[in-house]
């Protein structure tokens, strides 16, 4: 899987996520308390979220709670690791507090700080998003220099390419007309070509609002998962969608004439919203197919073309596919 979605949300913590009771909770309360030193209370299993990592909040006799991610299979595994990497190697304000972790080599967990009295965005205001665009020149003023490149990746995610050799499947989501694709198709393609993505800044590669959150004059940055390195640009750009969506402003309001990001960024909705959802991740299409059209709108402001021209909603889009 990729980043723009995020995968492993700890947004269940607040706002959009509730608590699946004990079950299956137990057992990883328990491995987390032993190698903390600490004593049950309390432990709850979260729902939500958009992978099959487990997700509990577990609270202490001895006071104070820990929110906990775990493992479910080897790709999770992986993303665990990956974002334990950037807890041990970084200590900024707008990371959690990283309390524990332990790799068996099967089913690792990652212990951070309990985020659930935070605010968890939206609704948005303009001071809100100033913090925002604040933490993220804090972000990307953080020496990365050990990380890839975002650059090296940028097959993986230049998804005009994509839909260009199979177009199908992005015509059923009902978003544009045939006829509105093919004209607009070419400068797509050249602007995603264009994008800068290479650079020194550290980029959390999947800023939303359900990856992020306010807590006591901090902006907190959740799910390090796909961290590289690259042009800061890019995070801004991957947020402005669904910051939109939500309420804020037009994309092009905070980053002004930048097509190619535009483009690249909706790239990767165009291809990925009408593939099957992967297991435990049923709800990632539909994002995506939101954030594709709020995003191809953008992109086509910033390039002159005219507005995608079809009327399809989420439901439609996803019962064609």
């Amino acid at each position: 899987m990729t980043p723009f979605h995020g995968l492993c949300s700890n947004a269940g913590m607040a706002r959009k996520v509730e608590s699946g009771g004990q079950g299956g909770s137990t057992g990883l309360a328990q491995r987390v308390a032993t190698r903390l030193g600490r004593t049950v209370a309390a432990a709850h299993s979260i729902a939500g979220g958009y992978s099959a990592a487990k997700r509990i909040l577990v609270h202490w006799r001895e006071g104070g709670s820990v929110f906990v991610k775990a493992a479910s299979d080897a790709e999770t595994a992986a993303w665990l690791r990956a974002e334990h990497a950037i807890y041990s190697r970084v200590r900024a304000p707008f990371l959690p507090g990283l309390l524990g972790w332990e790799d068996d080599g099967v089913e690792p967990w990652l212990a951070i700080e309990d985020l659930s009295s935070g605010l968890w965005p939206p609704p948005w205001s303009p001071a809100r998003v100033d913090a925002v665009l604040a933490t993220l020149r804090d972000v990307a003023g953080t020496p990365a220099s050990d990380l890839a490149s975002y650059e090296q990746t940028r097959e993986a995610f230049a998804g005009w390419s994509v839909v260009a050799a199979d177009p199908d499947r992005f015509l059923r989501l009902g978003v544009a007309t045939q006829r509105w694709f093919d004209r607009a198709l070419p400068a797509l393609m050249d602007a995603q070509r264009r994008a800068v993505l290479d650079g020194d800044a550290l980029l959390h590669n999947d800023v939303r609002s359900d990856n992020l959150c306010f807590v006591n004059g901090r902006v907190v940055l959740v799910d390090w998962n796909w961290a590289s390195r690259g042009n800061p640009k890019v995070d801004i750009a991957a947020w402005l969608p669904s910051l939109a969506m939500e309420g804020g402003p037009a994309p092009e309001s905070i980053l002004p004439e930048e097509p190619e990001l535009a483009s690249f960024v909706c790239g990767f909705y165009a291809a990925h919203a009408g593939l099957p959802p992967p297991r435990g991740m049923l709800a990632i299409r539909e994002l995506q197919f939101a954030m594709l059209r709020e995003s191809l709108a953008w992109a086509s402001r910033a390039l002159g073309l005219a507005m995608p021209d079809g009327g399809a909603g989420a439901n439609e889009s996803r019962s064609a596919t």
